[in-house]
């Protein structure tokens, strides 16, 4: 399992934890978190943790139509409809004895998430066009980056199965709450554009410290694009952190003259010197409202308030685990008053945890 996520950071060891425990056992796991981020991922390594002795079986179910879905899920009768000359097997007879991963649940029919609900709670589905009860033995994975319970409130998503599926809910983190993995990660996706045969790039430290500085919206996939980016660009050449703003988060091509290859070898020096000064602060220091000065470096808008919002969220949360729920100590920690602190907690819909 170690093998299959990567990073050592506090928030990936506790993501492998939660994999761990999960796996020994066969509860539905609802896996929750932005697009990009890993979660079939983390799917396969519970999955191989498990040592289930059949298949990972994954199905996006955003991306199979819904009129396509439940025989693709379910498999089908030879002339259950129009164009079934055979009978076939759906992705879940596929998983028995495995694990069948259902990626993007949010995006269900609701008529097939009644279907979906039964098979759950009997263990056992029914062929589109047959009659028989077909038994099996299910573990289920299901992923997704949206929010249910606002889809519940919209009546786009069965309460019901929600709290099936919801057995054990596993938040995958940010890439910007795993920055420190970030070295790993460029290494592993290096190895594996070598193992594809394509010429790799190596990354300067100033280079890295351009990643961890970096926002991250697509997370791990944004981050594999980049440097598959650089692979195609840079070849088997040294980055460094001006490559990475200026030619790979925004597409522009080196400007290399005749005597590229001397020319690189000639300003490498140069350019790690000139990097150097982006070292000096503590990589694993505190945020500080400076470093917010090289934004527009990186994007070019922000959404200030929605940024601040979410900034302001997580520390008021931070404060209250930090003091056992406790408002008053929450509050002296903030350096805010104890009515400001309630109101933004109703403003965000914190529920008060602490006796007073």
């Amino acid at each position: 399992m170690n093998n299959i996520i990567k990073g050592n950071c506090e928030a990936t060891s506790e993501l492998k934890k939660l994999v761990e425990m999960v796996s020994i056992s066969n509860s539905t796991v609802l896996l929750r978190g932005e697009t990009g981020c890993g979660k079939d991922v983390v799917a396969r390594a519970i999955h191989q943790t498990s040592k289930r002795a059949g298949e990972l079986v994954n199905v996006n179910c955003a991306a199979i139509p819904s009129e396509l879905l439940e025989s693709e899920l379910f498999g089908h009768e030879k002339g259950a409809f129009t164009g079934a000359d055979n009978r076939r097997e759906g992705r879940f007879e596929a998983s028995d004895q495995g694990t069948l991963f259902l990626d993007e649940i949010g995006d269900m029919p609701l008529p097939l998430q009644a279907k979906l609900l039964r098979a759950i709670e009997t263990r056992t589905i029914q062929r589109v066009g047959g009659k028989g009860e077909i038994k099996l033995d299910l573990r289920l994975i299901c992923a997704t980056h949206q929010n249910i319970e606002k889809k519940i409130d919209e009546g786009l998503f069965r309460a019901d199965l929600f709290y099936r599926i919801n057995v054990f809910p596993i938040e995958i983190p940010t890439l910007a709450e795993r920055k420190e993995d970030i070295p790993i990660l460029v290494t592993h996706i290096l190895n594996e554009i070598r193992e594809n045969g394509s010429k790799s790039p190596s990354f300067e430290e100033s280079a890295l410290t351009a990643l961890k500085e970096y926002v991250w919206p697509g997370n791990i996939r944004e981050l594999k694009n980049l440097i598959e980016r650089a692979a195609i660009i840079f070849g088997d050449k040294k980055i460094n952190g001006k490559n990475i703003r200026e030619n790979l988060l925004k597409i522009n091509l080196p400007d290399f003259k005749e005597e590229k290859d001397v020319l690189w070898d000639l300003t490498s020096d140069l350019a790690e010197v000139e990097e150097k000064t982006e070292q000096n602060h503590d990589e694993s220091s505190m945020p500080h409202p400076n470093h917010y000065k090289k934004w527009f470096e990186y994007l070019d808008k922000i959404d200030l308030r929605r940024h601040l919002s979410e900034i302001e969220y997580i520390l008021i949360e931070g404060a209250l685990k930090k003091n056992s729920g406790s408002v008053t100590a929450a509050s002296k920690s903030l350096k805010i008053n104890r009515t400001t602190l309630i109101e933004k907690m109703k403003k965000y819909s914190i529920p008060k945890a602490g006796n007073d």
